[in-house]
């Protein structure tokens, strides 16, 4: 990675993403099916299946929406048994070295995701990354929903705080491993990079319109090439 005049700024998802949980969230999810007597599902399943919002992902082996005090259970359970395996899960393969690199070489990165804020800073904070980012937000809110207005809240955040050189939404590229995050990006003008490792098969991410790569190394340096 080389220094330059590059302005694009960087807004890297999480869960997934920047962290490696992928099984995690997937004994967290059938832990959560056993609560309305559903069969357990494999990686390839969920990542062939997976949608946003949630309520709609389990809807697709329900058959139906679930109920209100369905989701809260479930989620409920889901949230719990996460936590539990979170602890576990290391970061992706190369991300520390690349979150380095990008803010020694004087470029601004910040971080977006849509599990708990009051969860999420301590973690992140907990890998020793945090330091990396101008900013790090989790959702507020309500869990199950899309990314879409939460960035639109990030970047309109980033720009009142100053500090990010040249910043403006067609600068910045959101790097993600789900399909919300191509939305999120569309919504507010900016570009989307998204990765294979986490949440959707490679096919379900083509569909997105976006570059799709196998590495968080390929990402950035794709992201580098859509410098201003």
């Amino acid at each position: 990675m080389t220094s330059g005049t590059t302005r694009t700024h960087l807004v890297w998802d999480w869960n997934g993403t920047l962290l490696d949980d992928t099984h995690a969230v997937i004994q967290a999810t059938n832990a959560a099916f056993a609560e309305v007597e559903l069969a357990p599902i494999t990686l390839e399943q969920y990542r062939e299946m997976y949608t946003i919002p949630i309520p709609r992902f389990y809807e697709r082996f329900l058959g139906r929406l679930p109920t209100e005090a369905e989701w809260e259970r479930m989620d409920g359970v889901f949230h719990r048994y996460y936590t539990e395996q979170r602890a576990a899960c290391g970061l992706t393969a190369g991300a520390e070295d690349l979150l380095h690199e990008w803010q020694r070489a004087g470029r601004s990165q910040s971080l977006l995701s849509m599990y708990g804020h009051e969860q999420l800073v301590p973690v992140v904070r907990g890998y020793g990354i945090e330091p990396r980012f101008v900013r790090v937000e989790g959702r507020t809110g309500p869990s199950g929903g899309s990314k879409a207005l939460h960035m639109e809240r990030h970047l309109a955040a980033l720009a009142r705080a100053g500090g990010v050189d040249g910043f403006s939404p067609e600068n910045v590229v959101v790097i993600g491993d789900a399909l919300d995050d191509a939305v999120a990006a569309a919504h507010v003008g900016a570009r989307a990079v998204l990765y294979t490792g986490g949440s959707h098969s490679r096919s379900s991410l083509e569909g997105a319109g976006v570059p799709v790569v196998d590495s968080l190394g390929e990402a950035v340096a794709l992201a580098e090439t859509f410098s201003a």
